[in-house]
């Protein structure tokens, strides 16, 4: 399952990034690393950004970059 098909109040445990190059550096500097726990704030008005809350920290980030997170639900 990948982050942009949990719904909004999800709960989530990283699996893993597969997006490569800068924007999987990216994520991985912004906390989503391999066992990182997380929850799904909101999403964006037609398939927009979604809030993500990881670390203690919100942040949005973009559908594509959702797309590239393996998640499990918990």
């Amino acid at each position: 399952m990948t982050l942009c098909d949990c719904p909004v109040g999800a709960v989530f445990r990283v699996l893993r990034v597969t997006l490569l190059k800068e924007v999987g550096k990216r994520l991985a500097d912004m906390g989503f690393t391999e066992g990182t726990e997380g929850l799904v704030v909101r999403r964006g008005f037609l398939r927009g950004p979604l809030q993500i809350r990881i670390r203690g920290c919100d942040m949005l980030i973009r559908r594509f970059e959702a797309a590239g997170i393996e998640v499990e639900p918990l």
